[in-house]
């Protein structure tokens, strides 16, 4: 599988790498990334002890609208142009 232009970005440019996963951090300590992670990871163990999700098959549980909706192809779960505020982070500002 080929990089996508952002990780070429970022493996050609490591101080932008630095910056990012120092920004990345911060994100992922708040405390409703952490508890959104919690839910997710216990919804995925519930659902494999019951046989609904099996491991390595390339799905994730899935956030919409802050309700889990069930189970995507992980690609297909990495964001979406709705404006949540996570898409908004990862877009960046607007341009004038």
């Amino acid at each position: 599988m080929a990089l996508s232009r952002s990780a070429k970005y970022y493996q050609e440019n490591p101080k932008a790498r630095k910056k990012k996963q120092k920004y990345d951090a911060a994100l992922n300590k708040r405390p409703e990334q952490v508890k959104k992670r919690v839910e997710l990871n216990a919804y995925n163990r519930k659902a494999t002890k019951a046989g609904r999700n099996k491991k390595g098959d390339g799905k994730d549980a899935s956030h919409k609208f802050d309700k889990i909706v069930g189970y995507v192809q992980a690609s297909k779960n990495r964001g979406d142009t709705n404006n949540s505020q996570g898409d908004k982070n990862a877009r960046g500002k607007k341009k004038k």
